[in-house]
């Protein structure tokens, strides 16, 4: 097993009726930036259940955070609280709200051009310079709530990009498997297999003797497949949609990546299409993930034997087993209602592949994935494979 280190200091909040304990999580005087996506919470009454467990508090509203957050909104966001002296955030949404929150968090006292803090990466760690922050999730996929990451977008140079770093947990997250009741179902898809995908990009890459952290990804792999489907349909039975919230939070709160190596090549490449032609997210990762293990087979195939026996019960020699489990990823994915090809989303794909080609060696991306082997030549192979 790898060496590591486990920080994680989130107050992760979660069950029925939670919301009820914002006024004792938030800072006590606090000024409250409450920052949300496109109004949802409106319609289905968390924006009300949280003002008035806001009571007493100072509260100033920024709505308007995109899926896939641009950074040009944020930085309003950082305007408005560098001018009316916010100290504290609340994140009400799913993982495009939270990651936007973080980035704002980070951006506020930043010193120097903040887009930098995404074009190179840095990895934000001072405590003193953020502005706290904690999260009412109603949406679940990301494990944003639970964890320090963050995905934005650049809408001028048409980027999204990762960025994060310990500064920037959530000091707290409540995570009422309720409000996904009011959620159309192609969310509850989506989340289903950003979940799944999360898992995958940590277990799908060479056996280790990270024994415990396979069998807690297989776990959730499971749990997401018996789930997924019905939660999609009666997102109302708790048992389903608590199971869900959970899985999707455990996918990415930095547990079954300890001490193993990891891939991330998937999401790296997904992020491009996103930004390309604004497909879903969860939905490029079902088109990429498949062609990725099928043009990277030979070095992923123990993993994807092991695989394949332990979550679908396969038989037959390695190679066989390997393939259909591939197969079998796909079939769940198309369960879950997702096209896996690139053009059922565009028809303007022809040139696709030499255009995130060319972005990667821009970046010096020149080797990606677990063994740094995914080479530009590889991205070209699995992008086109993707049409």
């Amino acid at each position: 097993m790898l060496n590591f280190e486990l920080y994680n200091p989130t107050n992760l909040v979660f069950g029925k009726g939670q919301i009820e304990k914002l006024s004792t999580l938030v800072p006590q005087g606090a000024k409250i930036l409450l920052a949300y996506g496109g109004g949802s919470i409106f319609k289905n009454g968390i924006h009300e259940q949280v003002t008035n467990n806001l009571k007493g508090f100072e509260i100033v509203e920024f709505g308007g955070i995109e899926p896939n957050p641009h950074f040009e909104t944020l930085m309003k966001a950082v305007a408005i609280i560098k001018e009316q002296k916010i100290d504290f955030i609340l994140a009400v949404g799913g993982g495009s709200v939270i990651d936007g929150v973080k980035f704002i968090s980070a951006a506020v006292n930043f010193d120097g051009n903040p887009m930098d803090i995404l074009q190179k990466r840095l990895l934000i760690k001072d405590l003193s310079k953020v502005i706290p922050f904690g999260t009412v999730l109603t949406l679940p996929a990301t494990g944003s709530e639970m964890n320090s990451g963050a995905v934005v977008t650049i809408e001028s140079t048409q980027e999204k990009l990762a960025f994060g770093g310990s500064a920037l947990f959530p000091k707290f997250s409540i995570c009422d498997p309720t409000v996904i009741e009011s959620l159309p179902k192609r969310q509850l898809q989506n989340g289903v297999v950003d979940a799944y995908t999360h898992v995958l990009e940590q277990y799908l890459t060479y056996p280790h003797e990270g024994y415990l952290q396979d069998r807690i990804a297989e776990s959730i792999l499971q749990t997401l497949i018996q789930v997924g489907p019905e939660v999609v349909e009666n997102p109302k039975d708790y048992a389903l949609a608590s199971n869900f919230m959970w899985s999707c939070t455990m996918a990415l709160n930095g547990l079954i990546q300890k001490g193993v190596p990891s891939d991330w090549a998937t999401h790296m490449i997904g992020h491009e299409l996103t930004a390309m032609y604004g497909i879903d997210h969860a939905r490029t990762l079902a088109v990429v993930g498949p062609n990725l293990y099928r043009v990277m087979f030979e070095t992923k195939k123990e993993k994807l034997a092991q695989y394949g026996k332990r979550i679908f019960n396969l038989t037959g020699t390695e190679d066989e087993i390997a393939n259909e489990a591939i197969n079998k990823t796909v079939a769940f994915f198309h369960t879950m209602g997702m096209d896996t090809k690139l053009s059922d989303y565009t028809k303007d794909f022809d040139k696709t592949a030499d255009f995130i080609v060319k972005r990667f060696e821009e970046r010096g991306w020149l080797g990606l994935g677990e063994k740094q082997n995914i080479t530009l030549e590889k991205v070209k192979e699995i992008v086109e494979m993707s049409y």
